[in-house]
């Protein structure tokens, strides 16, 4: 059963691409086919996925728009024949304003007959809430909360979570939230400990464990333009470990039936 899964924050640097490709490194890992559709026009999910030189991107399919155009535009990864990708670029923040009514139906039209070839297709959205990531949410069965455990992490999750309920009762009324990941957490220190424990308290059922942990593996293996489940380091076992952990939880939210999204509304300091 294929899922498609938008992955966003409204904040950026909390390793929201990371998360991505560490989620399609779980899929690679399992022999699951899986389409990362790179929605930033940052493109950080581009670079790690080692895509080479291609004619058409995102951008290209959202001035289209025609049912299936997206399929002009994939292209296969550097991860091997089962994990493919639709570039970004930079020219994609021209398609972050909405140009018509519709605008934010788009991306969904042009994957019409797309998504359903794979197991698993990853929408990594742009950290703010524009047409592209209007266009993200509109498309997917679930959006995948990415924070990580600082001062604005209650407060970015509240917001991402009002987001996707406003799009559940507008541009997808199948749209549900898959829960929020904590990244990049060091159980060392206080403060971490104390803001994972802080939305623990606040999204009792949202919080998906475990949470990722800081490792170097992930930026070697980044950097190397692998997936992280192939890197040689305890590190890497131990994120490998959290993905795979992580991508059922995916699998079983989709599985569970659709229940109303509460966000919290107590502030905390």
């Amino acid at each position: 059963m294929s899922v498609t899964v938008a992955v966003l924050s409204l904040k950026g640097g909390v390793g929201k691409s990371s998360v991505t490709v560490g989620l399609a490194g779980a899929a690679w890992q399992r022999d699951r086919s899986v389409l990362v559709i790179d929605c930033d026009p940052q493109a950080n999910s581009t670079l790690c996925l080692d895509v080479p030189p291609h004619t058409f991107t995102l951008s290209d399919v959202l001035a289209d728009g025609r049912p299936g155009i997206a399929s002009e535009a994939i292209v296969p990864s550097g991860w091997g024949p089962r994990v493919h990708v639709i570039p970004s670029e930079e020219a994609l923040a021209h398609r972050d304003t909405a140009t018509m009514p519709s605008s934010a139906a788009r991306l969904r039209l042009s994957l019409t007959g797309v998504a359903d070839r794979y197991d698993l297709v990853l929408l990594d959205c742009p950290p703010s809430l524009g047409e592209l990531t209007r266009n993200a949410l509109a498309a997917a069965d679930l959006a995948l909360i990415v924070t990580e455990p600082g001062f604005f992490a209650l407060r970015g999750a509240q917001q991402a979570l009002r987001a996707i309920e406003v799009a559940s009762t507008s541009i997808n009324l199948g749209l549900r939230p898959a829960g929020i990941v904590v990244n990049r957490v060091r159980a060392n220190l206080t403060e971490h400990t104390y803001r994972v424990d802080e939305l623990r308290q606040a999204y009792p059922n949202l919080i998906l464990d475990p949470v990722i942990p800081e490792r170097t593996a992930v930026q070697q293996a980044q950097g190397a333009c692998v997936p992280v489940q192939a890197w040689p380091s305890p590190g890497a076992r131990e994120i490998t470990e959290a993905f795979d952990d992580l991508i059922d939880a995916l699998l079983s939210a989709h599985s569970r039936p659709q229940t109303a999204i509460i966000p919290a509304t107590r502030e905390h300091s």
